[in-house]
């Protein structure tokens, strides 16, 4: 605003004449325009801070937009949908796997997924495996996704007394890997951490039990897997120490317990079956075994007696014909069975027959004319 305006505005300003015409007129007249020039002065400034916070409020405002849209990592929303399968590999850190779903598209950023795994406290929690996930989930909903216990694994069950064939049909069975690549496997004894004792075997020692495998495991990990099983079965049962002390090899322990799984049919006719064994080893002269499991073994049968002419092949496995053990064991025995090889219940039966085939229930003799008597009862029940 120029002079001219601004005198026009607060009237004109004499002044020196005025103060020579002096009068108390007008110093009001001067009073009154400075304090119009006071209000002035104030309302300019006051106005000038308006207008500032204003522009400062509004930026705040923006820049709290953008601060959040920075601090606040995207995020999908549900359960998502379609199927991924993911890998955690040992050792893997929770970002590497961030990163990993994210390339995937299981997760909308690896930022917003470390956020959920650490308010989850599951950082350092991730079990190796693969994992069945979804396309575009939320982060939260990734974490509970990648509990242990959702790791695609195929649970294996291998019962007490099968034999190895049989063994590795379960398994390629379970697991849907080809039969062939088990054999394979099982074959290449020498990469399977088998005891020394075995001598190259694995028959008898790919431990029944219940295992879990995860999809990638290879035939010869799962052998593996089994024969360490049986070996910390060993170690906790002593077999090696309880061997010695029945003068006998561990291999001939597994064996005799092999000979037990297979004949008995109740666990609490273990011990006996496996004094009976011990018995018939340490007469002098020794005893052949008779026992037709071994017999079923050689011939790849199943059934639990032989007939006359079988008991007459050419076989190491045929104890009929040959004193003493068998070369190797004819099933995989269980703990229960190691247990009575181990530690054979005390008495001087030379002979045991399952009476009642139904009820598997097994009766035992000393002499040979109390055998020709179960054997009697065994056919009145239909044996």
């Amino acid at each position: 605003m120029n002079d001219l305006d601004l005198n026009t505005l607060l009237g004109p300003e004499d002044d020196e004449g005025s103060g020579r015409r002096g009068g108390r007129g007008a110093g009001r007249r001067g009073r009154r325009r400075r304090r119009r020039r006071n209000r002035g002065g104030f309302v300019a400034p006051l106005l000038a801070f308006f207008v500032l916070a204003g522009i400062i409020g509004g930026g705040g405002y923006y820049g709290y937009l953008w601060l959040s849209d920075a601090l606040v990592p995207d995020d999908y929303t549900g359960q998502g949908s379609g199927e991924v399968i993911i890998e955690i590999k040992s050792g893997q850190s929770a970002s590497e796997v961030a990163t990993e779903l994210e390339r995937q598209g299981v997760v909308a950023s690896a930022r917003a997924f470390t956020n959920a795994i650490a308010n989850a406290g599951m950082s350092d929690k991730l079990q190796p495996g693969e994992y069945k996930m979804a396309k575009k989930m939320s982060a939260a909903a990734a974490v509970q996704r990648l509990g242990s216990d959702n790791r695609l694994l195929a649970k294996v069950t291998i019962k007490e007394g099968l034999r190895l064939s049989d063994t590795l049909s379960t398994l390629a069975k379970e697991t849907g890997k080809p039969v062939k690549e088990f054999t394979a496997a099982a074959k290449s004894t020498k990469d399977l951490d088998l005891p020394s004792y075995a001598k190259g075997r694995l028959e008898g020692y790919a431990f029944p039990a219940t295992y879990e495998f995860q999809p990638k495991t290879t035939p010869k990990q799962m052998l593996t897997a089994m024969v360490d099983r049986f070996n910390q079965t060993a170690e906790q049962m002593d077999i090696e120490g309880g061997a010695k002390a029945l003068g006998r090899t561990p291999h001939e322990i597994v064996v005799i317990a092999s000979i037990v799984q297979a004949e008995a049919g109740r666990q609490e006719d273990m011990a006996k079956i496996a004094r009976v064994i011990y018995n018939r080893l340490e007469l002098n002269p020794p005893m052949k075994l008779q026992m037709d499991s071994t017999v079923m073994y050689a011939l790849k049968k199943y059934r639990t007696t032989a007939t006359f002419a079988e008991t007459k092949i050419k076989h190491p496995y045929n104890t009929y014909a040959n004193l003493g053990l068998p070369p190797g064991a004819i099933t995989n025995p269980g703990d229960h069975a190691i247990e009575a090889a181990l530690n054979p219940a005390k008495g001087t039966w030379r002979y045991f027959v399952a009476t009642d085939p139904k009820s598997n229930v097994t009766r035992f003799a000393t002499t040979e004319a109390e055998f020709n008597e179960l054997l009697a009862e065994f056919k009145r029940n239909g044996g």
